[in-house]
């Protein structure tokens, strides 16, 4: 009860995008780490017309197993919650919306990105649409509803609403996003519930989506990756530090990547940029995880800055990619670095390629260096470039050259 009350604090704004698929799609997923809030949401938006199932009931899941189309046939309208524990249910679904194409008789949620599982992504083309719901944003935390990501690539910065300053931006970083993890009432409580999420996801989550050996090796291989978040992936090096081949790394980092845990980011690139590195760099979504696995304390960043940086960088990229799930326009995210080693932290494009580049900054001081990777960006971008932004721990919005601007972190959930 207690879980449902405090998502009902958080509007989401996916909510409006799952009504509007169920007006004319017969099924309708949405996907997104578990407790993100996808079961409070779709129970809230089927009302009492559906049934709701879920596969964590053992019942449920051996009906799953061993009779997925009896299952599928005996309901009309469904909620089915959890479905990528028994993916033949999505043969049968296909079968059943086949037959009968009204909208919205499905509802599913699943906690792995089931279009990287075999057989699936084919199995319901053109008859599912997929939503993405992770952590709750900061702009859902505080009640905003301007999207970054349209403001700025429609030349307009956000102005913060609340300030977000010092200790108060440490306290959101370290904290995250997840309901569960908010609705904690002191640091020391959320990073029980974190140890406990991330032991559940890899002593349960894990074997839904694969096959896994040396399953003891994976809370040693998290760590590690934990300390490489912002930075580029060498499977090899990462799998050496736990016992692993990087074959066997890369699998890992997959599986890891389908269940919502993290991200490997690409590089930004043109055909004739030959000195760009072409190699991905690794980011946690929900920055309160990763600090929990790193196991860095409010205290130590008030003390020492040095490893909070790429916490506040995949917080960044962590909002960033909340904002691509509800955004008008279509967006992607990238990072940019060449052989000289200059870098951009993340660089957004939209369907029409034109670029925003964001360099992420721990401390309220703006040195003329931290503009380098940006100005890089907009040499090579040209008339592509709209816009290089310095997010830095300061509260004034101001222009540092042609399209250049520093802005408060708490833009990212401005109004």
């Amino acid at each position: 009860m207690k879980r449902m009350t405090e998502q009902l604090l958080y509007p989401r704004r996916i909510r409006s995008r799952i009504a509007e698929a169920m007006e004319d799609t017969p099924v309708v997923l949405l996907a997104g780490p578990r407790q993100a809030g996808k079961t409070t949401l779709v129970r809230q938006i089927s009302g009492t017309g559906a049934r709701y199932l879920t596969l964590d009931d053992e019942l449920t899941f051996m009906s799953a197993r061993d009779d997925p189309v009896g299952l599928i046939r005996s309901l009309d309208r469904a909620v089915i919650d959890e479905i990528q524990r028994a993916p033949a249910l999505l043969l049968a679904i296909k079968k059943s919306v086949d037959e009968d194409r009204r909208a919205g008789r499905f509802l599913l949620t699943g906690s792995a990105n089931l279009m990287a599982l075999p057989t699936v992504a084919d199995s319901l083309a053109g008859r599912m649409e997929t939503l993405l719901l992770l952590p709750l944003s900061q702009s859902e935390i505080e009640g905003q509803s301007a999207n970054w990501l349209d403001s700025v690539f429609s030349g307009r910065i956000p102005q913060p609403g609340t300030k977000a300053l010092g200790s108060n931006l440490i306290e959101r970083v370290l904290r995250g996003g997840y309901p569960e993890a908010i609705s904690r009432p002191t640091p020391r409580r959320r990073i029980a519930w974190a140890r406990q999420y991330i032991d559940a996801l890899i002593q349960r989550d894990v074997r839904d989506v694969a096959s896994i050996e040396k399953l003891d090796q994976l809370p040693r291989f998290l760590r590690a990756l934990a300390q490489t978040a912002g930075q580029m992936c060498n499977y090899t090096q990462l799998g050496g530090e736990v016992g692993l081949d990087s074959k066997t790394a890369a699998k890992y980092i997959g599986v890891l990547e389908q269940m919502y845990l993290l991200r490997r980011v690409d590089v930004w690139a043109r055909n004739r940029l030959s000195r760009v590195v072409k190699t991905p760099k690794l980011q946690f979504i929900d920055s309160g995880l990763l600090a929990t696995l790193l196991e860095l304390s409010a205290e130590e960043v008030l003390q020492s800055r040095t490893r909070f940086g790429n916490v506040l960088e995949s917080f960044v990229y962590g909002e960033l990619l909340k904002a691509t799930t509800t955004a008008a326009g279509d967006y992607s995210l990238m990072y940019y670095r060449d052989a000289d080693k200059v870098e951009v932290d993340v660089v957004i494009e939209n369907a029409a390629g034109q670029l925003v580049g964001v360099e992420v900054k721990a401390s309220a001081t703006v040195k003329g260096s931290d503009l380098q990777g940006l100005k890089k960006l907009a040499t090579l971008a040209g008339s592509q470039f709209q816009m290089g932004m310095l997010l830095y721990d300061g509260d004034e919005t101001l222009p540092l050259g042609e399209k250049l601007w520093a802005a408060p972190l708490a833009s990212l959930w401005g109004m």
